[in-house]
């Protein structure tokens, strides 16, 4: 007998990077799976790329005025941080007028700046809240908000010495849904959508949304070298956006038949299914879909993250022998003879995808929905 779920209203707020989008849209869209009617509004920060993917995916946002303490001394810098408390507060009277005007059931925080405000208010006004923790290290901001809020959801073990231990549900993280094994006709729709022959070995190099400089940096000395060990070797290279222009001029000098890059692959699923190796930096998102897809994967952790909580993240996989890891400094040297080395050695590649496989978690989204529905009814 199929479940009926009532109609809610959802506030899910967060954001900043893909890392925090993707899973809030996934939990939206189950959200919006199990009632059709409920309601459900996204809250961001003004000018991040949520601003810009939320909408995409079919649901409303709206924009706080807040952002993050700059690290440099410039004078531009200085400035801006002096602004950060007066932003803070107007965030958190437009947060407390969301509440006000939407009503809301319950407050979803997936991290970045804006689901600090929001997260605090819906605490404050007794309005039932979870947040959902991406990493092996908690950030500050759920750190701080986990004394208040009502559930927190995990995708790693032992996150008690970070947040209340009767407040955790272990969930994993929400991927997308159309990130999965894929088959052997899923992989020749791959190649043919992004135009790559058959019967070569297929590397697919992701540096998130906004682009990663040490992975691209790592992919342009080997195209300057001359792609040694990659004459039957594909690549699919994801730059980001802030680093397009950069790449575009350094391709038309270098140009390779062999290459396809762009500042963002929209066509996630086909890349994974065309994919026999998987250069990445170790976000927890980045890491919950390669899990998902079983796929081999070489992680570059990003050493300019809080706790270095990327490394962490990563070593959760090489533990298991389900992944292999190159340090960031190191990556200029040993990145591209490390994957192309894998790619090459299928042996290696299927252990690593038999030790991977029983990582995965499939159902976090519904996971983190039950916890809503049984929260509410509480």
């Amino acid at each position: 007998m199929t479940m009926e779920y009532r109609k809610l209203k959802v506030i899910i707020s967060g954001g900043g990077t893909g890392g925090h989008i993707f899973p809030a849209i996934s939990i939206a869209d189950e959200l919006k799976g199990r009632n059709k009617d409920s309601e459900i509004l996204f809250v961001g920060a003004e000018g991040r790329m949520e601003m810009e993917k939320v909408p995409a995916a079919g649901y409303r946002i709206i924009g706080l005025p807040v952002a993050g303490l700059r690290r440099g001394m410039s004078s531009s810098d200085i400035l801006h941080n002096l602004r950060v408390p007066f932003m803070v507060m107007s965030s958190l009277r437009k947060a407390s007028r969301i509440i006000r005007q939407t009503r809301p059931d319950i407050v979803i925080g997936v991290g970045g700046y804006a689901s600090a405000p929001m997260l605090w208010q819906a605490a404050r006004k007794g309005i039932p809240t979870l947040i959902q923790e991406q990493n092996g290290f908690a950030g500050l901001t759920n750190k701080i908000l986990s004394r208040r809020v009502d559930v927190i959801c995990v995708a790693y073990e032992g996150m008690q010495k970070f947040f209340p231990a009767g407040k955790i549900v272990f969930t994993g993280n929400p991927i997308r849904a159309d990130i999965h094994p894929y088959g052997p006709d899923e992989r020749q729709e791959g190649l043919a959508y992004y135009g790559f022959k058959p019967g070569m070995r297929q590397l697919l190099v992701v540096g998130g949304s906004l682009g990663c400089r040490t992975l691209n940096n790592a992919m342009m000395s080997w195209i300057e070298a001359g792609c040694p060990g990659g004459d039957d070797v594909q690549v699919l290279w994801q730059c980001g956006r802030f680093y397009r222009e950069e790449v575009d001029a350094f391709m038309q000098k270098h140009p390779c038949p062999n290459i396809r890059y762009d500042s963002f692959i929209s066509r996630m699923d086909l890349a994974y299914a065309l994919a026999d190796v998987v250069i990445s930096r170790s976000g927890a998102s980045s890491i919950s879909e390669i899990c998902a897809a079983r796929k081999a994967a070489v992680f570059v952790p990003s050493p300019n993250v809080a706790e270095d909580h990327q490394t962490h993240n990563a070593m959760a996989l090489v533990r298991h022998d389900a992944a292999l890891m190159v340090k960031d400094s190191l990556a200029g040297t040993e990145l591209m003879p490390a994957a192309l080395s894998l790619l090459h050695d299928k042996d290696r590649i299927r252990s690593i995808e038999e030790h991977v496989a029983p990582l995965a978690r499939q159902d976090a989204a519904a996971s983190i929905a039950d916890e809503v529905y049984r929260l509410i009814q509480r």
